[in-house]
């Protein structure tokens, strides 16, 4: 059972992989790379994720299994977004929720690789935080008969 403290453990060890990409590679370069280097570091810290993750929505008895793409997903507790931009908007902080509210993930971290100091640049956004929402595969409600 995953805990709070445990929650803010990873995300600490998260936040530390990707100020080590950036005081290497810093701003300027395109999400692509930054993706890439952080994968690489999680790697050597031992911190497990997957890539790219498929994130599915349910409207009604229709099931959209690849509706959007979370960079990464950490121990599966936790969606890591990256964005290299000079800042974040808000529509950026509504993406992360809505990847948090369909993965069912009680925590989101927004990192902007394209700013000067990336700390500042850190968004911590919670979805029911520690224990997150509970989503039900999409499979269970597939439609027979309907692709995609």
């Amino acid at each position: 059972m995953r805990t709070e403290a445990d929650l803010n453990r990873i995300a600490k060890e998260i936040i530390g992989a990707a100020i080590a990409v950036h005081r290497i590679i810093g701003p300027g370069c395109f999400e692509s790379a930054y993706v890439a280097c952080l994968a690489y570091e999680f790697r050597k810290g031992g911190i497990e994720y997957r890539m790219k993750v498929p994130i599915a929505i349910q409207y009604e008895e229709l099931a959209v299994p690849h509706a959007y793409e979370a960079d990464f997903i950490v121990r599966n507790d936790i969606v890591v977004e990256l964005k290299a931009t000079s800042s974040l908007g808000p529509l950026d902080a509504r993406q992360l929720q809505t990847y948090l509210r369909f993965s069912g993930c009680p925590l989101g971290l927004l990192l902007n690789f394209g700013s000067l100091t990336l700390v500042e640049r850190i968004k911590r956004i919670v979805n029911n935080f520690p224990e997150g929402t509970t989503q039900v595969p999409y499979e269970r409600h597939q439609h027979p008969g309907m692709e995609l």
